[in-house]
């Protein structure tokens, strides 16, 4: 499918701050402990479970909670979110949630805080975690900055991971730390930020977005849902990120879950005319690529992005 153009831009000068380079790289290091004190089943339990409920966390409440509003819970619920979310030491809530609504507002334009079309798959994908400019802006996430105990958080963003670890290593001592909690936390946080590096750059476009974002079912299927990206970038106000039965969406799976036990309500479902419009788009798209036509009609699809402001949603 043809792509739209992106403008060109310098690339960035990354401002290394060692207060967060030197934390990330320990992480990664203290893991080659376990060589030392041996691994449990028990840890490796811990690892994969709470890789799978983390990231969970990080998707059903930093993205489609706290950075688009996708659906509505109680306040009760919103602080657990947003505790369960910051145990994957990806930083406070708010800091997150800022910076995603900046991404989307500038997306593969200058003023995106991670596209791998202008800056390249190591900036996009953590280079701009270590650039001593990315500070919380609150100006864009004034809908849950309101909150005392989020911007309690927010400030201390370290407390959730510290008191996770510290069970970690109550639970199975030595491995339970390193392998429960190091490794399963190293592992989020790659497979969180494929979604910056690669959806960007790697798989297919269904919507002729105004970025360069792509549907991606390997990501998908790691980051239980996200990966279906260029569908989240056409239609950013759905809770459901695999608009179609065939695209797998765990997170998505969990929210309807939990909206049958009145736990979260009003999920946001894409509209007929999008998935109408996106079925049009993958018959045109097989037909071109069976005449051995390369690209589509631009104007077959809508780019509805314009609609979906998350900090004006309700």
């Amino acid at each position: 499918m043809a792509s739209t153009p992106v403008a060109a831009a310098p690339k960035k000068k990354l401002n290394l701050s060692l207060t967060e380079v030197v934390p990330f790289a320990l992480c990664h290091v203290v893991i080659l402990g376990a060589f030392y004190t041996g691994v449990t089943w028990q840890a490796w339990a811990l690892c994969f479970g709470l890789l799978f409920v983390r990231m969970w966390g990080v998707t059903a409440g930093y993205h489609r909670y706290f950075s688009h509003r996708t659906y509505k819970t109680s306040r009760v619920f919103q602080f657990l979110l947003a505790f369960l979310a910051q145990t994957t030491a990806q930083k406070g809530v708010l800091w997150w949630a800022s910076h995603h609504r900046n991404h989307h507002k500038h997306s593969d334009q200058v003023g995106d805080t991670h596209s791998p079309v202008l800056e390249g798959f190591w900036y996009s994908h953590m280079g701009w975690l270590f650039d001593d400019t990315a500070a919380t802006d609150y100006s864009r996430i004034q809908d849950f900055a309101k909150y005392p105990e989020l911007m309690w958080l927010n400030k201390y963003f370290l407390v959730p991971p510290t008191l996770l670890a510290i069970g970690c290593s109550l639970i199975a001592g030595w491995p339970g730390l390193l392998i429960g909690f190091f490794l399963s936390t190293v592992l989020c946080w790659h497979i969180t930020f494929l979604v910056n590096s690669l959806a960007h750059v790697s798989g297919k476009r269904r919507f002729e977005t105004t970025d360069q974002s792509r549907n991606n079912w390997f990501i998908a299927m790691l980051t239980l849902g996200e990966g279906w990206h260029n569908n989240h970038h056409h239609y950013q106000s759905s809770t459901r990120q695999g608009f179609y039965w065939w695209e797998i969406d765990m997170t998505y799976y969990g929210l309807k879950a939990l909206s049958a036990m009145g736990i979260v309500w009003d999920l946001r479902e894409p509209p007929a005319r999008v998935l109408e419009e996106g079925r049009a788009m993958d018959v045109a798209r097989k037909a071109a690529k069976k005449a051995g036509v390369l690209g589509l009609p631009v104007a077959v699809a809508v780019d509805h992005s314009a609609e979906l402001d998350p900090v004006s949603a309700e």
